[in-house]
């Protein structure tokens, strides 16, 4: 298992409860393939550089956590699937660390 870094937006439209329940929902999604969540910081309501679809903010989550890679796998697709993800990056800490 590795350990990664997801700097992922949720749509500024969505409720308190709403936007809770995606988080614990995409977080459930690496906890179920065996993998643990190390951290988690939300950054809260942030402004675009410049507009995506029409929206001009949105919510921004940090997350870091250690699975394998078919839940890494996983969780991306079922990231940028979901309509209320606004944009998503993964990286590893390897890449963190050795700065590429």
């Amino acid at each position: 298992m590795k350990q990664y870094e997801t700097m992922y937006i949720i749509k500024s439209g969505l409720d308190d409860a709403a936007r809770n329940a995606l988080i614990e929902e995409m977080h459930g999604i690496i906890t179920n393939h065996g993998g643990s969540i190390d951290n988690v910081d939300d950054w809260g309501m942030k402004d675009f550089a410049y507009e995506i679809d029409g929206m001009t903010k949105g919510y921004y989550v940090v997350v870091t956590y250690t699975v394998d890679v078919e839940g890494l796998n996983e969780f991306n697709r079922l990231m940028r699937i979901n309509g209320d993800v606004v944009r998503l990056l993964t990286i590893s800490e390897d890449e963190k660390k050795s700065g590429k």
